[in-house]
């Protein structure tokens, strides 16, 4: 049952008499995390911002993936888990069975309740190279799922800036952009000084060794003389998706 309808039954039976102040108190402390021993599953995240806890599955081993995913999808009806290869999402599937797998962005989703998307504020997710995509795929279903249009614009980096320029009304219509790209980051100043909406830049750790996996990308956006462009962390697609979400929101 979803954690906001569990927490409304209980305020009900609260109202009708059924549980005391105490009783009341008790439960309600009690379903705000599961304890694992491992793990503490904050499961009123969901209250408080918006959308369940995310699973960073690098790190954990299959089994703990496994629990922690298991037992939020007990609590929630839709659900991330990013950073997962092959096996993790293996030993998910077997405890989650309509759990599903994106191998390219390393994205495990459980999407039982989607959100309502508004199709005209749309947020447009752009690549400099095919390379990058693993992080904008991370990003673009992080964004979908959390009840966002995504427009994709995959490879059209500085190298070949007429690439870029032949969807450019895509990329201007988007309420928010987010610009994914690797080697020195140019592409994201350059959206920047082409559109009036907020730009998320992601660096990605694509290129050569001056590249100091994804520094250089870094740097270059953090230096970006284009007003309006903002930087996640390297490689960061789940936390520009999830940026991107909360302004596409806002009313």
């Amino acid at each position: 049952m979803e954690y906001k309808k569990q927490v409304q039954e209980l305020l009900n039976d609260f109202k009708a008499g059924k549980i005391d102040d105490a009783a009341f108190l008790e439960k309600l402390r009690s379903s705000e995390y599961s304890d694992l021993g491992f793990a503490m599953i904050d499961h009123e995240r969901s209250l408080r911002q918006g959308f369940a806890e995310v699973v960073y599955c690098e790190g954990k081993t299959a089994e703990q993936t496994a629990a922690i995913m298991a037992r939020l999808a007990e609590v929630h009806d839709n659900i991330i888990g990013t950073r997962a290869g092959e096996e993790k999402f293996a030993a998910v599937k077997a405890v989650v069975p309509d759990a599903e797998y994106y191998k390219d962005a390393g994205f495990i989703k459980i999407e039982r309740r989607p959100l309502p998307k508004d199709e005209k504020r749309y947020i447009a997710v752009v690549t400099a190279g095919t390379s990058d995509l693993p992080v904008s795929e991370e990003a673009a279903l992080t964004a979908e799922i959390m009840g966002n249009t995504v427009k994709r614009v995959y490879d059209v980096g500085v190298a070949g800036i007429h690439r870029l320029f032949s969807k450019i009304d895509i990329i201007r219509e988007a309420n928010v952009v987010i610009v994914v790209a690797g080697m020195e980051g140019a592409l994201a100043s350059v959206v920047g000084g082409l559109v009036d909406k907020p730009v998320i830049a992601v660096p990605t750790s694509v290129g050569y060794g001056a590249n100091f996996k994804g520094l250089s990308a870094l740097l270059g956006m953090l230096n970006s003389c284009s007003a309006g462009v903002a930087v996640v962390n390297i490689d960061n697609g789940f936390g520009a998706g999830r940026m991107a979400s909360i302004i596409n929101h806002m009313r």
